[in-house]
């Protein structure tokens, strides 16, 4: 303890400091006899940490916010009819007529014949725009995001989540229908109850989906019976109602599948409707034809990438024939379930 300071404390006070030093560095202090409590003025701002950005951890995988499922084309099927310069479609539909008479040698009676309709629907093209900036991909590099790759993932799920809504309600103004209003379907019967209630049983949901398709065998005239391929569909709210057990420990679920091997279950959101759950029966093919199907003219058209002074867009387009239903007859429906 080579400090004069320290060592006038120790002998005149008995103040020892063993194994200390100095509080300032060497060359700041010039005369030891002087009080050791003063600093030096600070030339920068007071501060104890450093930028919290460097602190920020970005995780490199990036979580999509969810979308509420695309349905339709699962329900009813899809296809492509025509193109994009396509306006109109007609879908012939023909009918077998005749009548027989009495037999006799030389009677003349009776008469086949066909009477053929011609029905008609009409598409509906529709677009978006899809445009970035060279110094926003830039900006959106330091976060290591693929802009414009985030950009065209957003254009395709815009275009699909619209054609969806038109397969399931088609377009207002034009002769384009959806699965759930097209005009041509038959009404809706009544449920007993409504399915998801706590009193609701699991044989009266059984038994409201026995009259669903006692209703479609009614409308088909008996040309379907319980083994034809068919589809339940309903939303994923009221699906839940499947689960309910009777007093045998057997789900809702269960019975239909024992008693219509031949059947499947499908969900959409669009079947919660302002009117009230709806369930739809649909007889998928009978004797070769299939009963509907969603159609679109063009399934994403991508059109050139216009190049400005710093920047690029693009455009994209699609065409809907929403739902084409070919046997109205082959769809029985329950509303208010």
């Amino acid at each position: 303890m080579n400090n004069p300071a320290f060592q006038r404390l120790a002998e005149d006070a008995g103040i020892l400091f063993p194994g200390s030093m100095d509080f300032l560095p060497e060359g700041v202090t010039h005369n030891l006899d002087l009080a050791m409590d003063a600093q030096p003025g600070l030339v920068t701002v007071s501060n104890a940490g450093i930028p919290a950005f460097l602190s920020n951890y970005v995780d490199p995988k990036i979580v999509e916010v969810l979308v509420a499922p695309m349905k339709a084309a699962v329900i009813a099927g899809e296809a492509k009819k025509g193109d994009w310069v396509t306006d109109t479609a007609t879908f012939p539909a023909i009918e077998s007529t005749g009548e027989v008479s009495s037999y006799g040698d030389y009677n003349q009676n009776g008469s086949v014949g066909a009477n053929a309709n011609f029905n008609q629907r009409q598409s509906y093209h529709y677009q978006t725009i899809t445009q970035w900036g060279e110094r926003e991909l830039e900006r959106a590099g330091l976060a290591k995001i693929d802009w414009a790759s985030r950009l065209n993932i957003a254009s395709v799920l815009v275009l699909n989540k619209y054609q969806n809504q038109t397969y399931f309600f088609g377009v207002s103004g034009l002769k384009n229908y959806g699965l759930l209003n097209d005009p041509s379907l038959p009404a809706s019967i009544a449920p007993t109850a409504q399915w998801n209630l706590a009193g609701t049983t699991a044989d009266v949901v059984y038994e409201d989906i026995r009259r669903l398709f006692v209703q479609l065998q009614t409308q088909a005239n008996g040309t379907i019976d319980t083994d034809t391929k068919m589809c339940l569909a309903m939303s994923p709210t009221l699906s839940v109602a499947l689960n309910k057990t009777n007093q045998y420990n057997v789900n809702v679920y269960d019975q239909v599948k024992k008693n219509f091997p031949n059947i499947r279950f499908e969900t959409a959101p669009e079947y919660s409707t302002q009117a009230g759950q709806l369930v739809q029966l649909i007889a998928e093919n009978v004797e070769g034809q299939e009963t509907m199907t969603t159609a679109f003219t063009e399934k994403m058209r991508a059109h050139a990438i216009v190049r400005a002074t710093s920047s690029f867009l693009q455009k994209k387009s699609q065409g809907t024939w929403g739902t084409v239903i070919f046997r109205p007859v082959l769809v029985a429906s329950l509303l208010g379930a």
